[in-house]
């Protein structure tokens, strides 16, 4: 399969997974990050190649699974976090491209069910820190404008968090503030004006107490609060931390500045493996460590482009340029394309997971899975059977998690772009329905345009090779499973 991942830092162990015998009496605790267009290649383990240190991602793999085969549902972040939240993927709304900017409409339907609300019902305490861009109910005004000293009528604290202390959108949309269960904190508000990368930020309102160089601290400083407080009253919980980084503006913390070769990009990954590193630590101090589990992964891949020329300049030149040569660092390792798109790219990304009771310390898998799956996992894992009105698309990776295979084969997974272009994956073949990238590559293509994509990933990870016309049958066969899956309404 050409280049493989840098094994050997996760110590002398191969692809088969010994059985985990161990069960924990008691409801685990979970703790969910999830990183902001963090590329495959972009962790130190999963790139032989990289330059830049990441301690404590690699350390997590060592602890737990490393996924080799993850993927999100999409290539852009909201229609991600939808997924990942509610189990279903989020072209089954009404958002069938793109995302939301920080004033949008909330996108949860009334009484769809979220990982907030599947836990709260068993017991847990949840909470939310950091980026939650899936609209809110921001307050109006007589004359319609927002009404910034209102309260917020829809948001993670009406989803089943029972605190939430988050950013509404990515930290490049304003409004930039703060909101504390339902509440925005840092008023009055000033104005932020628009910045080029790679601190690059869009003109808006800004609150007195947020400062886009400290908002990574500021999550840990929330996030460690939280696990505290609940290993203290011993309440199992949850902790979604969605992070807003390395997502433009790329603003690494004045002690990180430096701390590579590769421009502030490269300092950035620092900073977000330093703010895992910490949370981590946080658990580990609460004593809570061996019944937690702890999922780590990306809401898409990188948004640096590559570039194959020797003498081109790059990121490491010009801070600005948001590229590197391939000799430079390779954000999304050896898969083609970047963010947005239907591409490897787009939505391969790193997946890890430690839970010392039940996961064997450096497992691997090499199982296809999505983030869709997190829902159907964690109902698993409280015994809680899913109704046929939640988790559409979600399987559990529990068995998986415990050295096994999926319990039952899983449905192929659908992967889509920014611009609406759909690919399903099933085993080795990976079909795409469009004629380019579908997002921010060229060439761009259109969803349903001809001619299709057809990719044996085992043999072509980087997607070079399109065998559609050589194999006709298997191409067939993806595409009504394609169209099945769309108009069923479900794939679980």
């Amino acid at each position: 399969m050409g280049m493989m991942p840098c094994w050997n830092r996760l110590g002398a162990i191969g692809l088969i997974l010994l059985p985990w015998l161990a069960s924990a009496s008691e409801p685990p605790n979970i703790v969910v990050i999830l990183a902001d267009d963090l590329g495959f290649g972009d962790v130190a383990v999963l790139n032989p190649e990289s330059r830049i240190p990441t301690p404590h991602l690699d350390a997590l793999a060592e602890q737990g699974m490393t996924f080799l085969d993850g993927h999100t549902p999409s290539g852009v972040c909201t229609p991600t976090r939808y997924g990942l939240l509610t189990g279903r993927y989020a072209w089954r709304t009404k958002l069938k491209r793109g995302v939301l900017n920080g004033y949008g409409e909330p996108l949860l339907a009334p009484g769809r069910a979220t990982i907030g609300t599947l836990l709260k019902e068993h017991g847990y305490r949840t909470a939310i820190v950091g980026k939650w861009h899936l609209g809110l109910g921001f307050a109006k005004s007589g004359s319609g404008d927002f009404d910034f000293e209102g309260p917020v009528s829809d948001g993670p604290h009406t989803r089943g968090f029972d605190e939430s202390f988050i950013i509404p959108a990515s930290l490049d949309f304003p409004p930039y503030v703060y909101i504390r269960n339902g509440e925005i904190t840092g008023l009055p508000l000033g104005r932020q004006p628009a910045l080029k990368f790679p601190r690059f930020m869009r003109a808006g309102e800004l609150a007195s107490d947020l400062d886009p160089g400290d908002v990574l601290d500021e999550l840990v400083r929330q996030s460690a609060a939280f696990v505290r407080r609940q290993a203290d009253d011993g309440t199992p919980f949850l902790l979604y931390l969605p992070l807003t980084a390395p997502h433009k503006p790329v603003w690494p913390a004045g002690r990180f500045q430096g701390k590579t070769d590769l421009g502030p990009y490269g300092d950035f990954i620092v900073q977000v493996d330093s703010t895992v590193g910490d949370v981590m630590q946080a658990i580990d101090e609460a004593g809570v460590a061996e019944n937690t589990l702890v999922i780590f992964t990306s809401d898409n891949g990188s948004f640096m482009y590559r570039r194959s020329g020797l003498t081109e300049r790059d990121h490491t030149d010009d801070p600005a340029i948001q590229a590197y040569r391939s000799t430079s660092h390779t954000s999304n390792y050896v898969y083609r394309g970047t963010k947005a798109d239907i591409w490897e790219a787009g939505h391969r990304v790193p997946f890890f997971a430690r839970w010392p009771a039940e996961i064997s310390a450096g497992s691997l898998t090499s199982e296809t899975v999505c983030l869709t799956d997190v829902f159907a996992t964690l109902a698993d894992i409280v015994g809680q059977d899913l109704p046929e009105d939640a988790g559409e698309d979600s399987f559990s990776m529990l068995p998986i998690m415990r050295g096994g295979t999926w319990e039952r084969p899983r449905a192929p997974v659908i992967h889509h772009s920014s611009n609406g272009t759909y690919a399903i994956r099933d085993g080795k073949w990976k079909l795409v329905a469009g004629s380019g990238s579908g997002g921010r590559e060229k060439p761009t293509g259109k969803p349903f345009e001809r001619p299709y994509q057809l990719f044996d990933l085992d043999a072509d990870p980087s997607e070079k090779r399109n065998v559609y016309d050589r194999n006709p049958t298997v191409a067939n066969r993806l595409e009504q499973g394609l169209e099945r899956i769309r108009t069923r309404g479900r794939s679980r």
